[in-house]
């Protein structure tokens, strides 16, 4: 909820709902003049590069809020702050990046993380075919159930035979990545050739190993991106606005069970996203009450 505006800002008002998007930049650098906001030279990210959302007001640019759109039934706080991060985070790797087309297949890891499952659900959007991994039954189970072609269990399954006898030894075209180190062999061996594969993350580790030789051989390209630009950002919140992309949460936690919130993220338990009960948006866990722009 916008508490106070500065001088000069006439799209929001205080009373105003609104959505974060928690990618800071100046607006000056070549990049941002160039609409390329992600790629500013002084980018940084709340509650990573600069201090979060665990406070009672959080100040930021008017060009990092947007109103909350009109929905049937009214956008809840929870999915409020869970929807910015993850989704234009999300849809710069499937759309922008990626450039998945409605004939393709994609690889996603790790479905039930945040971005992993709203990669899948704007990949279904767009009408690919969609490969999912996870290493719980239950969380590939949802996955099926909201629109998952192929579920893989990477624990009990070799995810790239797989993926290979699938598609007849030609591979996927798009494998979405945010794992890292652990995934990293495995979602090269189920590229196809020319095949692109776009990362995030690197939750199981940064460092990964590369055969030249198989990248310029098979024509790979290897795609990272963070976060997204302000058209992006406005695209994700009309898409909303149309009744798509809505986000999942998982579970809501008061402010007093916050070790909670945070033990199960670390146990892998988390479905989509995990909020508390002092809305609206955050980059992690804990969302700001009022916001002044």
């Amino acid at each position: 909820m916008i508490e106070s505006v500065g001088p000069g800002v006439t799209a929001v008002r205080p009373g105003d709902r609104v959505m974060l998007n928690p990618g800071i930049s100046d607006y000056t650098c070549e990049y941002c003049r160039a609409g390329e906001h992600s790629l500013c030279v002084s980018y940084r990210m709340l509650g990573e590069h600069l201090p979060g959302s665990m406070a009672e007001l959080v100040t930021l640019p008017a060009h990092n809020v947007a109103k909350i759109p009109a929905l049937a039934p009214e956008l809840t706080w929870a999915e409020a702050a869970a929807f910015s991060l993850v989704t234009l985070t999300a849809w710069r790797m499937v759309v922008t990046r990626a450039r998945l087309s409605p004939a393709e297949t994609a690889l996603i890891w790790g479905i039930g993380g945040g971005v992993s499952l709203t990669a899948m659900r704007i990949a279904k959007l767009l009408g690919a075919r969609v490969i999912v991994t996870s290493s719980d039954d239950a969380k590939l189970a949802t996955a099926k159930e909201l629109g998952a072609d192929i579920t893989f269990n990477h624990k009990t399954q070799k995810v790239a035979q797989e993926v290979r006898a699938l598609t007849h030894k030609r591979g996927v075209d798009v494998v979405v990545e945010n794992v890292g180190a652990a995934t990293w062999d495995d979602s090269l061996r189920s590229l196809r050739r020319g095949g692109r594969l776009v990362t995030c993350g690197a939750t199981s580790g940064p460092h990964v190993s590369l055969d030249l030789r198989r990248m310029f051989w098979h024509h790979w390209s290897l795609l990272g991106s963070t976060m997204g630009n302000a058209a992006e950002y406005a695209e994700v919140v009309r898409r909303l606005g149309q009744g798509q992309l809505r986000p999942i949460v998982d579970h809501v936690y008061p402010m007093a069970e916050i070790r909670k919130a945070y033990e199960r993220l670390a146990k892998g338990s988390s479905w989509g996203r995990s909020r508390s009960k002092c809305l609206p948006e955050s980059h992690n866990l804990l969302p700001a009450r009022r916001l002044g722009v």
